[in-house]
């Protein structure tokens, strides 16, 4: 009850400057609405560059062979590491943290499709390499386990490379000579954008069966290796596991990080994640700088307020107001001063996140058609509560020393004020 009537009371003694306290509320409104649509930028790009990076694959590790850097097994330093077809098959067999491996190798190919012939970057995978990779099809079907059991002559396309080969005929189910062979287009894959690669973007590439591109190019062993962890927290303790095999098959020290070179895109992940967090801290806090000159606005009108009620303090304080309830009286009014303007700044940043196009970052670089690419203004939960937090501690902060004033005010000095 008591909350109730103080609210009641601040309310009051606002409306009795209504020009003052609106032009206060509109210094809170508009800090808010900074501080809101910063954070939502800030999101929205991190979401987008996570995005892009995560079209690589699915919190996959690739390993490169390397050379050794330490001696082992009486060998000396320097020996080059070259990948052997039994050690994917070693990996799948004795490390049961991984949930899926493939052996990935490429060149360059001819496809034949009547008198053209068109150099495309082809890459032959194993099964589980579309799920890692994320090879999403847009047409027609991914592999199946009797394309390779069978060793059926199928590709699958990329985007741009589908165009470049059929140049918008249609192709799904259409065959191409590839290598001297002819080959059946089972898939046309999604268009991605991939900020993040090696070997050219999956855009631009075919891929087919592993065990059919040892046939075409007499290339038995891989050129890199693509695994995944059966969750994100066991990277590192994969990684080891896989670098024994390797050293153990090899003969080089399973610490010698040099003879099987790692891109962990699940580290690279934690990196963009916390560059995302950063960005949203700077740009929040150069929100909280505008919503602070607000707080100060608010600050300097409960200033001017407690000067021109000083008799009333007094009095009240004379009839046994408590420090603590005249603290509260102007601490409460600078509350209902901030939110108020909050409330309505939060309304306005939502309006104008909605009505603001979204921002190309990549879309124009990879010409989509849906804004994939592109950044739009995020107004989540979490930007809200970040918020909320910033304008609350404005509040306080604003309204905490006016009060504190006020509050300390001796009432027979304040009933002689004239």
């Amino acid at each position: 009850m008591f909350l109730k009537e103080t609210i009641s009371q601040s309310w009051q003694a606002l409306m009795r400057n209504r020009l003052r306290s609106v032009l206060t509320m509109l210094g809170i409104m508009w800090g808010l609405v900074s501080v809101v649509i910063l954070l939502a930028y800030g999101q929205g790009l991190g979401g987008t560059v996570l995005n892009a990076f995560l079209s690589m694959g699915n919190n996959v590790l690739v390993l490169w062979p390397g050379q050794t850097s330490l001696q082992a097994g009486g060998q000396r330093a320097g020996k080059p590491v070259n990948y052997k077809y039994e050690d994917v098959e070693a990996i799948r067999d004795e490390v049961p943290i991984v949930r899926g491996v493939s052996a990935e190798a490429d060149r360059d190919f001819g496809f034949k499709l009547g008198t053209r012939v068109v150099s495309v970057q082809v890459r032959g995978v194993e099964m589980p390499y579309g799920a890692m990779r994320r090879l999403d099809v847009i047409e027609g079907r991914y592999f199946n386990e009797n394309d390779f059991l069978e060793h059926h002559r199928v590709v699958i396309l990329g985007k741009d490379a589908n165009r470049k080969i059929f140049q918008g005929a249609p192709s799904v189910g259409q065959n191409v000579n590839l290598g001297g062979l002819d080959f059946q287009v089972i898939g046309i894959l999604r268009g991605k954008i991939q900020d993040s690669m090696y070997n050219g973007p999956d855009n631009e590439n075919a891929f087919i069966p592993f065990q059919l591109f040892r046939d075409l190019k007499n290339v038995r062993d891989p050129d890199v290796i693509v695994f995944q962890p059966t969750s994100p927290e066991l990277n590192k303790k994969a990684l080891a596991a896989v670098r024994e095999v390797l050293a153990r098959r090899h003969h080089f020290d399973p610490k010698d990080e040099k003879a099987a070179p790692v891109w962990d895109t699940i580290e690279d992940r934690a990196m963009i994640n916390a560059f995302s967090l950063g960005l949203q801290a700077v740009l929040g806090l150069i929100g909280a700088v505008t919503l602070g000159v607000g707080g100060i606005g608010v600050m300097n009108i409960m200033l001017v307020s407690v000067t021109e009620r000083t008799r009333e303090i007094g009095l009240r304080k004379a009839l046994g107001a408590k420090r603590r309830q005249v603290l509260g009286q102007f601490l409460l009014e600078a509350l209902v001063l901030t939110f108020t303007g909050g409330l309505i700044g939060i309304a306005v940043a939502m309006l104008l996140a909605w009505a603001i196009p979204p921002m190309p970052l990549y879309s124009e670089f990879y010409k989509t058609s849906n804004h994939e690419g592109d950044i739009f203004l995020r107004v989540s939960t979490s930007v809200m509560l970040a918020s909320f937090v910033i304008l609350s501690l404005v509040g306080m902060v604003s309204g905490f020393f006016p009060a504190l004033k006020a509050a300390r005010m001796d009432p027979v000095e304040a009933l002689r004020y004239e």
